[in-house]
């Protein structure tokens, strides 16, 4: 009995503890530009289902060189030819440990979908997107 006593507990703490991670990612971070530091876009991370999930809601340049919104032309199924502004770019993240894995991520740019892996990292947010054995990893800073 003590020891089914103790795995309940344990297994509690660990659930609270993923809920306070995912509520920690949960709000607006801003997509930063490896090569020049400048902010590209914000995405709000939300909960769905008890996934984490990545939606674009600004871009610093939203339009196209017509001045029309731009789309993801590159992008295959329900996303093609859709405004970048409002697409779910991280998809399907589901908490392990400290991270959040499982699901993936979108590039609006190429249309490629890559399996994804995020975490929290000195009050930033580390983005890493996988094609086989290679990756790349990108720092989110927290918005407003």
């Amino acid at each position: 009995m003590k020891r089914l006593m103790i795995a309940v507990l344990m297994n509690a703490v660990v659930g609270v503890s993923s809920l306070l991670a995912a509520d920690s990612l949960i709000g607006t971070w801003k997509t930063v530009d490896e090569k020049t530091g400048k902010v590209q876009s914000d995405v709000e991370l939300y909960d769905q289902g008890g996934k984490l999930f990545g939606k674009i809601t600004r871009l610093t340049e939203p339009n196209r060189a017509d001045g029309k919104p731009k789309i993801c032309t590159k992008c295959q199924g329900a996303d093609k030819d859709q405004p970048v502004v409002g697409l779910v770019i991280l998809k399907n993240m589901s908490a392990s440990g400290d991270r959040y894995k499982g699901g993936t991520i979108t590039d609006p740019e190429d249309g490629k979908v890559y399996k994804a892996e995020i975490w929290s990292e000195d009050g930033k947010l580390k983005v890493r997107g996988y094609l086989g054995p290679f990756y790349r990893t990108q720092t989110w800073v927290k918005g407003n």
